[in-house]
Protein backbone atom coordinates (compact mmCIF):
# COMPACT_ATOMS: atom_id res chain seq x y z
CA UNK A 1 0.00 0.00 0.00
CA UNK A 2 1.43 3.73 -1.03
CA UNK A 3 2.46 6.01 1.50
CA UNK A 4 0.58 9.15 1.38
CA UNK A 5 2.58 12.09 2.09
CA UNK A 6 1.66 15.12 4.69
CA UNK A 7 1.52 18.30 3.40
CA UNK A 8 4.82 19.46 4.78
CA UNK A 9 6.84 16.48 3.02
CA UNK A 10 5.27 17.87 -0.40
CA UNK A 11 6.16 21.42 0.49
CA UNK A 12 9.43 20.57 1.16
CA UNK A 13 9.87 18.20 -2.34
CA UNK A 14 9.02 21.14 -3.90
CA UNK A 15 11.14 23.38 -2.90
CA UNK A 16 13.83 21.23 -3.02
CA UNK A 17 13.10 20.43 -6.80
CA UNK A 18 12.70 24.25 -7.47
CA UNK A 19 15.94 25.16 -5.50
CA UNK A 20 17.72 22.49 -7.62
CA UNK A 21 16.70 23.81 -11.47
CA UNK A 22 17.58 27.53 -10.23
CA UNK A 23 21.01 26.55 -8.66
CA UNK A 24 21.75 24.56 -11.91
CA UNK A 25 20.03 28.22 -13.83
CA UNK A 26 22.06 30.31 -11.85
CA UNK A 27 19.45 31.99 -10.48
CA UNK A 28 19.05 33.13 -7.00
CA UNK A 29 16.05 32.06 -5.06
CA UNK A 30 14.53 33.40 -1.87
CA UNK A 31 11.89 31.12 0.52
CA UNK A 32 9.20 33.12 2.04
CA UNK A 33 8.59 31.27 5.65
CA UNK A 34 5.15 33.44 5.13
CA UNK A 35 2.68 32.84 2.51
CA UNK A 36 1.27 36.03 2.80
CA UNK A 37 1.25 37.21 -0.35
CA UNK A 38 0.33 33.75 -2.14
CA UNK A 39 4.31 33.15 -3.05
CA UNK A 40 6.37 30.48 -1.75
CA UNK A 41 9.47 31.06 -3.37
CA UNK A 42 11.25 33.94 -5.45
CA UNK A 43 13.56 33.52 -8.19
CA UNK A 44 16.12 36.49 -9.11
CA UNK A 45 18.44 37.15 -11.76
CA UNK A 46 20.58 40.28 -12.21
CA UNK A 47 17.31 42.23 -10.60
CA UNK A 48 14.75 40.67 -12.23
CA UNK A 49 11.98 38.31 -10.29
CA UNK A 50 9.68 35.99 -10.55
CA UNK A 51 7.17 34.88 -7.79
CA UNK A 52 6.26 31.30 -7.71
CA UNK A 53 3.27 29.10 -5.61
CA UNK A 54 4.22 25.57 -4.98
CA UNK A 55 2.02 22.79 -5.04
CA UNK A 56 2.29 18.90 -5.03
CA UNK A 57 0.30 16.18 -5.48
CA UNK A 58 0.23 12.06 -5.84
CA UNK A 59 -2.81 12.31 -7.52
CA UNK A 60 -2.68 14.80 -10.65
CA UNK A 61 -5.95 15.39 -12.82
CA UNK A 62 -5.25 14.60 -15.70
CA UNK A 63 -6.82 16.20 -18.47
CA UNK A 64 -6.18 16.16 -22.72
CA UNK A 65 -2.87 18.14 -23.14
CA UNK A 66 -1.66 17.80 -19.77
CA UNK A 67 -2.90 18.53 -16.06
CA UNK A 68 -5.32 20.73 -14.08
CA UNK A 69 -5.11 22.29 -10.22
CA UNK A 70 -7.91 23.82 -8.41
CA UNK A 71 -5.99 26.89 -6.88
CA UNK A 72 -8.03 29.41 -4.27
CA UNK A 73 -9.02 31.99 -5.76
CA UNK A 74 -7.50 34.01 -3.00
CA UNK A 75 -4.04 33.16 -4.26
CA UNK A 76 -5.18 33.07 -7.46
CA UNK A 77 -6.02 36.94 -7.44
CA UNK A 78 -2.74 37.84 -5.92
CA UNK A 79 -0.67 35.88 -8.49
CA UNK A 80 -2.78 37.21 -11.02
CA UNK A 81 -2.83 41.07 -10.07
CA UNK A 82 -1.97 43.18 -13.33
CA UNK A 83 -0.12 45.60 -10.49
CA UNK A 84 2.46 43.28 -9.72
CA UNK A 85 5.97 44.14 -9.89
CA UNK A 86 6.95 40.54 -10.59
CA UNK A 87 5.20 37.90 -12.07
CA UNK A 88 3.14 35.75 -10.57
CA UNK A 89 3.50 31.59 -11.50
CA UNK A 90 1.70 28.43 -10.23
CA UNK A 91 4.30 25.15 -10.19
CA UNK A 92 2.87 21.84 -9.86
CA UNK A 93 5.25 19.30 -8.79
CA UNK A 94 3.90 15.73 -9.65
CA UNK A 95 5.45 13.07 -7.20
CA UNK A 96 4.99 8.98 -7.37
CA UNK A 97 1.63 7.71 -4.72
CA UNK A 98 4.08 6.15 -2.75
CA UNK A 99 6.28 8.52 -0.58
CA UNK A 100 9.24 5.37 -0.45
CA UNK A 101 9.34 6.15 -4.60
CA UNK A 102 9.96 9.85 -4.47
CA UNK A 103 13.85 9.35 -4.01
CA UNK A 104 16.38 6.55 -5.41
CA UNK A 105 19.73 6.43 -3.80
CA UNK A 106 22.78 5.07 -6.73
CA UNK A 107 26.50 5.55 -5.98
CA UNK A 108 27.01 8.49 -7.64
CA UNK A 109 23.64 10.13 -7.30
CA UNK A 110 20.19 10.96 -5.72
CA UNK A 111 17.07 10.53 -8.28
CA UNK A 112 14.12 12.23 -7.54
CA UNK A 113 11.19 10.68 -9.45
CA UNK A 114 9.35 13.71 -9.61
CA UNK A 115 8.51 16.32 -12.16
CA UNK A 116 7.02 19.61 -12.65
CA UNK A 117 4.69 21.89 -14.53
CA UNK A 118 4.34 25.92 -14.33
CA UNK A 119 1.62 28.08 -15.92
CA UNK A 120 1.85 32.11 -15.70
CA UNK A 121 -1.18 33.92 -13.70
CA UNK A 122 0.03 37.79 -14.43
CA UNK A 123 -2.93 39.12 -15.92
CA UNK A 124 -5.45 36.00 -15.82
CA UNK A 125 -9.10 37.02 -15.96
CA UNK A 126 -11.59 36.88 -12.76
CA UNK A 127 -12.48 33.46 -11.13
CA UNK A 128 -15.49 31.75 -12.15
CA UNK A 129 -15.96 30.71 -8.51
CA UNK A 130 -15.49 32.53 -4.73
CA UNK A 131 -13.53 28.79 -3.83
CA UNK A 132 -11.39 27.51 -6.41
CA UNK A 133 -10.54 28.22 -9.70
CA UNK A 134 -8.88 25.19 -12.44
CA UNK A 135 -5.37 25.96 -13.51
CA UNK A 136 -4.48 24.60 -16.35
CA UNK A 137 -0.83 23.36 -16.47
CA UNK A 138 -0.47 22.21 -20.26
CA UNK A 139 2.25 19.11 -20.95
CA UNK A 140 4.57 21.44 -23.15
CA UNK A 141 5.22 23.28 -19.83
CA UNK A 142 7.33 20.97 -17.95
CA UNK A 143 9.17 22.94 -15.15
CA UNK A 144 12.35 23.10 -16.43
CA UNK A 145 15.40 25.66 -15.99
CA UNK A 146 14.64 26.65 -19.50
CA UNK A 147 11.38 27.50 -18.69
CA UNK A 148 12.82 29.61 -15.57
CA UNK A 149 14.29 31.47 -18.25
CA UNK A 150 11.05 31.88 -20.11
CA UNK A 151 9.78 33.25 -17.02
CA UNK A 152 12.15 35.82 -16.36
CA UNK A 153 11.70 36.64 -20.31
CA UNK A 154 8.00 37.78 -19.12
CA UNK A 155 9.60 39.66 -16.23
CA UNK A 156 11.85 41.88 -18.31
CA UNK A 157 8.77 42.24 -20.44
CA UNK A 158 6.63 43.56 -17.70
CA UNK A 159 9.41 45.43 -16.30
CA UNK A 160 9.87 47.16 -19.68
CA UNK A 161 5.99 47.68 -20.07
CA UNK A 162 6.50 49.45 -16.74
CA UNK A 163 9.27 51.66 -17.91
CA UNK A 164 7.30 52.76 -21.08
CA UNK A 165 3.97 54.03 -18.42
CA UNK A 166 6.49 56.00 -16.45
CA UNK A 167 8.01 58.24 -19.57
Amino acid sequence: MAAEATSWQKEQVSRAYVHVLATQGGYTICDWNVDKDGVDVTLRSRGLMVDVQLKCTQSPRVVRGGYSFDLDVETYDKLRDPERSAPGHLALLIVPPDIGCWVTHQPESIVLACHGYWASLQGMGKANSRVTTAISLPEHQSLTVKAMGTMFDAARRLLNGFAREVD
